[in-house]
């Protein structure tokens, strides 16, 4: 097997996404499966963006377009498996969802 190493100039060549610590350390979050964690990291992700589009509500709450298409896009898995990490994280009270009408996107806070 042939390793690679990191050089000094590769080190920072990698964008992560942050997921809170606490999804992983709160009894309250156990339960929670390691791809809804992983999916609440890049909701996170898009907030930035979502400000920088101006989605925000009447409000002020900043707010993320993020269609089960794009979940199913980013963890390869079918729609039942992204409706349920959805649920799950609402559940968990992390996310809520809005919908806006027929053929609008579901907001998510």
């Amino acid at each position: 097997m042939k390793y690679d190493y990191f050089y000094e100039e590769q080190s920072e060549q990698f964008v992560f996404y942050k997921v809170p610590k606490v999804l992983c350390t709160d009894d309250e979050f156990r339960k929670l499966s390691s791809d809804a964690k992983l999916l609440y990291g890049l909701l996170l992700d898009r907030v930035s963006l979502s400000k920088k589009n101006g989605w925000i509500d009447g409000n002020g709450h900043v707010y993320v377009v993020f269609t089960l298409e794009n979940i199913m896009q980013a963890f390869n898995c079918c729609d039942k498996t992204a409706t349920k990490m959805m649920v799950e994280l609402e559940k968990h009270g992390l996310i809520e969802r809005k919908r806006q009408g027929q053929g609008k996107p579901v907001i998510i806070y």
